[in-house]
C-alpha cells in the first residue's frame, strides 16, 4: 500500500487504450504533498486521458493509481470529497454573482462549512462579490472558477489550462493565486501549455509525448539535463554578420523578427563570435546571451510545438 505521508499521487504503470489507440503507454510517476506538478504534452498526447484517470472520471486498462493513499478504481466516492477540479474553460450561470456563484456551487457539493469570504478573498474578488458573472473579465472568471474548486477545501487540485486565453496581465494575476494555494499547503496538479508558467510555478514538470512520459524533474533540471548549451542572439542589420559565423563551423539562423540566432557549446564561444566579427569588420545593433528556456527542451525531446490550436480546442487525448 503506497504512503500516503509523502505522497498525494502514485502513478504505476498506468496503461489506457482505446480500441486499437494505446492513449497512455505504460507511464509511472509520483506527485508529493503540497507541490506544484505541472504536466506538459501537445494535443493527444494522453495527459488529458492520465489527469482524468487520476480524477477518477475514468478507468484505467491496467496499471494503478493511488490518490491520497486510495485506489482511484475503489475509492471514487470518498476521494471526490477530497480534490478539486478546474475543468478548461470554465463556466457558470451568467445572472448570479460572484459570492452567489461559490454559495451555489457549495451547496451543490454538500460543503456545509464553505468559508465563502476566505476564498473572496484568496482569489482576489472582495471587489467583485456583488458583480454578476457575465460582467466579468476572462481573468475574472479562471479566478472564480479556481475558488469554486476550493469549496470543499481539497487536498488536491486539478487545473486544466487555468490560463488560456488570457492577457498577460491577467494571466500573472491567476498565478498570484496559483502561489496563495501553494503556501497553504495544497497539491497543484497543473496542465498547462505556456512553458512560462510551469517555469514560473511547478516544483517538478512531467513531459509526455505519444503516451509515454520522456522526461520529468524541476524546470532547471530538465534544462540543464537536455539543453547544456548557450543561445546568442544577434541583432544584425549586415548581411557579414551570417557569413562569418557560418564560416567559424557554427550553424546560424535567422528568426522570425529577422534576427541571427546561434547555438554555442562553451561560455568562451560567445567572445570567439564577437572577436571575429569586429575583425571582419561587421556590425550589429545588440546581442543577447542566454540559457534555453523549458519551451526548446519540449521541442527538443519531442519534436512538438507545445502551442493551442487556434480555436483554442485540443486534439483527442
Amino acid at each position: 500500500m503506497p504512503s500516503e505521508t509523502e505522497h498525494a499521487i502514485q502513478v504505476e504503470n498506468l496503461t489506457k487504450r482505446y480500441g486499437a489507440l494505446l492513449a497512455v503507454n505504460d507511464i509511472s510517476f509520483t506527485v508529493r504533498k503540497g507541490e506544484v506538478f505541472a504536466f506538459l504534452g501537445a494535443n493527444g498526447a494522453g495527459k488529458t486521458t492520465t489527469v482524468e484517470i487520476i480524477e477518477t472520471i475514468r478507468t484505467p486498462t491496467s496499471g494503478k493509481v493511488h490518490l491520497l493513499g486510495m485506489d482511484v478504481t475503489k475509492k471514487k466516492h470518498d476521494l471526490v470529497q477530497r480534490i478539486g477540479v478546474l475543468p478548461q474553460g470554465f463556466s457558470s450561470f451568467d445572472r448570479i454573482t460572484v459570492r452567489e456563484t461559490l454559495q451555489y456551487y457549495s451547496r451543490l457539493f454538500c460543503c456545509r462549512n464553505t468559508d465563502v469570504d476566505g476564498l473572496i478573498a484568496l482569489t482576489d474578488l472582495k471587489d467583485k462579490t456583488h458583480e454578476q458573472f457575465k460582467n466579468l473579465s476572462g481573468g475574472l472568471k479562471q479566478r472564480l472558477g479556481i475558488a469554486v474548486a476550493l469549496v470543499n477545501d481539497p487536498e488536491v487540485v486539478f487545473l486544466d489550462e487555468p490560463t488560456t486565453g488570457l492577457d498577460p496581465r491577467a494571466r500573472r494575476e491567476v498565478w498570484k493565486v496559483l502561489l496563495g494555494l501553494k503556501n497553504k499547503g495544497k497539491t497543484i496538479f497543473l496542465t498547462t501549455h505556456y512553458m512560462e508558467e510551469a517555469e514560473s510555478l511547478a516544483d517538478r514538470v512531467a513531459i509526455i509525448s505519444k503516451g509515454k512520459i520522456i522526461a520529468i524533474g524541476s524546470p532547471g533540471e530538465l534544462v540543464e539535463d537536455n539543453a547544456n548549451y548557450l543561445a546568442l542572439t544577434l541583432k544584425s542589420v549586415d548581411a557579414r554578420v551570417f557569413e562569418i559565423v557560418q564560416k567559424m563551423d557554427f550553424a546560424p539562423v535567422h528568426d522570425n523578427h529577422g534576427d541571427i540566432k546561434v547555438r554555442l557549446e562553451r561560455t568562451d564561444d560567445v567572445q570567439k563570435v564577437l572577436n571575429a566579427l569586429r575583425e571582419g569588420g561587421a556590425s550589429f545593433l545588440g546581442l543577447d546571451v542566454r540559457k534555453p528556456n523549458l519551451e526548446e527542451v519540449f521541442l527538443k525531446l519531442t519534436g512538438e510545438d507545445l502551442r493551442e490550436d487556434p480555436a483554442g480546442e485540443r486534439g483527442a487525448e
